[in-house]
């Protein structure tokens, strides 16, 4: 059997329901490239069996999204220019990844999902970064093609010696950038992998993990297929899963 991977569902309204969905770029890199079967998670917050279920499961992917982290999780009082949020998604991802860590199960955070990560062991997020000194804009270019959007456009210096280093192979890789909030202060139990130039924190690691559990801030999911980079990331979280569940 192809190992399970459980992707957290963004919760989202329209046609008169209710949807628990994650968008197919992420389970198309997931099961062509890394070669595991995404299964969406509900966002069911408490009610679900966060044991019981990394027991279950061979990996933790962490999808990006629209919607931001709720402030007043990393002790910021919430204002109308931080949203949108998604109160479900977060209270299942952050006790999802805090499971995931201690079960010692892979975990692949990208762009909201390295942001949750850094929020659930204990930092917090810097909210339009592109409004302060010397922070170039990491937003998405204004345009209809996703191409466009998801194109290539910076680079970000890799850690030397890192796990990030012995996944890609070099010390500079070049980089998408669709986000205006980026990690503020830096968890205790994480490390930094990668920055841009400006300094922005694009990948971290857990210090203490168990196995696999790195976030970037990019998204290597829209060209895994193509960039060499992306592909690898790829690989090497399905490996860790395969390995995870082989035992």
């Amino acid at each position: 059997m192809q190992p399970i991977v459980a992707v957290v569902a963004d919760v989202r309204d329209f046609d008169n329901y209710r949807w628990h969905a994650t968008p197919q770029f992420y389970l198309e890199a997931a099961m062509g490239v890394a070669g595991v079967l995404p299964m969406i998670l509900p966002a069911f917050g408490e009610r679900i069996d966060y044991e019981a279920l990394v027991g279950r499961v061979d990996g933790v992917l962490l999808s990006g999204s629209k919607s931001n982290v709720h402030p007043e999780l990393y002790g910021v009082a919430a204002t109308p220019d931080h949203e949108p949020f998604d109160e479900a998604r977060d209270a299942t991802s952050l006790p999802l990844i805090r499971a995931a860590i201690d079960a010692g199960v892979p975990l692949f955070a990208i762009c909201r999902g390295l942001q949750e990560l850094n929020v659930a062991v204990g930092g917090s997020i810097a909210h339009e970064i592109q409004t302060q000194e010397g922070i170039a804009d990491h937003r998405a270019p204004v345009s209809d093609d996703q191409n466009v959007r998801f194109g290539l456009t910076h680079g970000v210096a890799v850690k030397p010696g890192s796990c990030l280093a012995s996944i890609v192979g070099s010390a500079r890789v070049e980089v998408n950038s669709l986000h205006r909030q980026a990690i503020g202060a830096l968890a205790p139990r994480l490390q930094i992998e990668a920055t841009a130039d400006d300094g922005t924190v694009e990948a971290v690691s857990v210090i203490d993990a168990k196995g696999f559990a790195v976030g970037v801030q990019w998204h290597p999911e829209y060209w895994a297929n193509t960039d060499e980079t992306s592909k690898r990331l790829f690989r090497a979280f399905g490996d860790a899963v395969r390995a995870h569940a082989a035992g």
